[in-house]
């Protein structure tokens, strides 16, 4: 009987054992994983952040006023006039559907007396 619970025992430590290598080794993939998709981020958000200096960049004011003027013949671009803008005032929102009770709410035993400090 105790050779029976010596074996068992052994293939319990055998199993156990088993397994963690097992889960070692998938603990360590999943880490490589993560290291590569960081460095992924890191050189995705370089590569954003020289995006938005070269947009910033071709977005100067003065280069921009400078291709206007070179191309006023095809594109017909004029400088922005205060004019041009409209005022609040002037824009129509679209008029808000009323809300309807399509249930009646009971009152009766709504108790509207106000709470004490001694009554809490």
């Amino acid at each position: 009987m105790k050779s029976l619970l010596y074996v068992i025992t052994a293939l319990a430590v055998f199993g156990l054992a088993f397994w963690a290598y097992r889960e070692n080794y998938a603990t360590q993939q999943v880490l490589k994983d993560t290291r590569q998709l960081q460095r992924q981020i890191g050189a995705a958000q370089v590569r954003l952040s020289v995006l938005r200096a070269e947009w910033a960049y071709l977005n100067r004011p003065d280069r921009l006023i400078e291709l206007a003027e070179l191309n006023f013949e095809r594109l017909g671009l004029l400088p922005l006039r205060p004019d041009q803008f409209g005022r609040v005032d002037e824009v129509t929102y679209p008029a808000q559907p009323a809300l309807l009770i399509t249930e009646g709410v009971d009152v009766s035993g709504f108790n509207a007396r106000p709470r004490t400090e001694e009554g809490q």
